[in-house]
């Protein structure tokens, strides 16, 4: 989840005195191409969104395969331009929360230079904060060239991804809310990770295998698939064993994210978690609450992304879509988000967490408390309230510390156990 200013703000981060991994000259240049394709959407006209590109479609025996087993895949040009960079779409099949076969997509990247440091090549799972209802917004279209709105979270995301190509990483960006764009859906998410990061490391072209050390990262909605998988981990996927963990900006407490979305210039946000829900489970109570105008809202918006939603229904009140008083405290709402709320269990590897104190997008209460329930499960978190400003500034500013703690673990250094508040 990621508000309508964040390409400014990341453009602005060239300037900032922060001390920073990511070479300024990359970024640049990697704003540079993000400009270009904003200004250019017609040179990308020619590809098909996944809806209506035969390669994304499931094969007709999915349910025999077992879950990360690669499929189909076909090389591409990163952005459609020639980058130093290795790059496939991966075909996977996985298991979506209704214990469904799905096929998913994912796109593995892999330096052209082979890896200096010590052991195999390490794999980066990172995840882009999809925040969709159609998959026209999937990762995988955006980072083959495909233009469109939906692209924007990817694109904002490139620098980071960039940064660890640069130091030799593969990298794995999974489409994890699958074929029907699940947003809000957990076990869903954490699945669609975990099977992904599986069929990079099975595929032969990437040269990755099972000495490959792991890694997974995300901000904000791509923290909440982050951490799903991470959680689901050790029982669905026990054979993907974490070098460590990175996650900021990390969604907890959906009512109060809602809550203090609605009336404002993120209403859109807002909006995108009540129709998610309502769409989700029709029979799970969600759709009852909505009005006719909410009902023909969703209908509308039912391939929207939460970049298209943001300036659509900016300072707009969720009370007109709603047909009940107060939607956010109503028990049926509550009911839907608790299920999808983090912390359940504590994820095995150890992690590193970071937060705006002030936030505008996701309140910092619900990651304090989300902090302190790892802890009592006993996890192993290096956790940082940081006192960047806002949401968006703090993805830039707080990455080193997240890219070096991976950095860390994938050398072998071992994370002081129990809870650190940095």
């Amino acid at each position: 989840m990621k508000d309508a200013d964040a390409v400014p703000v990341i453009a602005q981060a060239r300037d900032r005195s922060v001390r920073t991994t990511i070479p300024r000259v990359l970024l640049a240049a990697l704003l540079v191409l993000a400009a270009c394709l904003a200004a250019a959407p017609a040179a990308h006209a020619e590809l098909p969104p996944p809806d209506r590109d035969p390669f994304y479609a499931a094969p007709a025996d999915l349910a025999r395969y077992h879950d990360g087993a690669v499929l189909d895949s076909r090389p591409i040009a990163l952005f459609g331009l020639p980058l130093p960079i290795s790059a496939w779409q991966v075909k996977y099949r996985s298991t979506d929360s209704s214990e469904d076969p799905v096929a998913d997509v994912a796109t593995v990247l892999v330096p052209m230079l082979p890896w200096f440091g010590p052991g195999s090549r390490p794999l980066l799972s990172y995840q882009v904060a999809e925040d969709s209802l159609g998959t026209r917004c999937a990762p995988s279209f955006a980072l083959r060239g495909g233009w469109d709105s939906g692209a924007v979270n990817t694109l904002i995301d490139t620098p980071f991804m960039a940064e660890a190509l640069r130091r030799g990483w593969a990298v794995v960006v999974s489409d994890y809310e699958g074929p029907r764009s699940r947003f809000l859906d957990g076990v869903n998410s954490g699945r669609g990770v975990l099977d992904g990061i599986r069929a990079a490391r099975d595929l032969p072209q990437a040269g990755l295998g099972p000495a490959t050390p792991i890694g997974t990262w995300g901000y904000s909605g791509g923290a909440f698939a982050t951490l799903w998988a991470a959680q689901l981990q050790p029982w669905y996927a026990p054979d993907v064993r974490f070098a460590g963990i990175t996650s900021g900006g990390i969604p907890a407490d959906w009512p109060a994210i809602a809550a203090d979305a609605d009336g404002t210039i993120q209403t859109g946000l807002a909006l995108l978690i009540l129709f998610a829900l309502a769409r989700n489970d029709p029979a799970g109570g969600v759709l009852d609450l909505l009005n006719e105008q909410g009902r023909a809202a969703l209908v509308e918006n039912g391939a929207a992304c939460g970049s298209d939603l943001v300036p659509i229904y900016a300072s707009a009140q969720v009370a007109d879509f709603a047909a009940v008083p107060d939607v956010f405290s109503h028990p049926a709402f509550r009911a839907a988000t608790e299920v999808q709320e983090l912390g359940g269990s504590a994820p095995v590897a150890p992690m590193y967490l970071y937060h705006s104190r002030t936030d505008d997008v996701i309140p910092v209460a619900g990651f304090t408390d989300l902090v302190g329930r790892y802890c009592a499960l006993g996890a192993t978190v290096t956790s940082v309230h940081s006192m960047l400003p806002t949401h968006n500034p703090t993805a830039i500013g707080e990455a080193p510390g997240a890219m070096n703690f991976l950095a860390d673990r994938f050398a072998g250094l071992p994370a002081a156990p129990g809870c650190h508040e940095r």
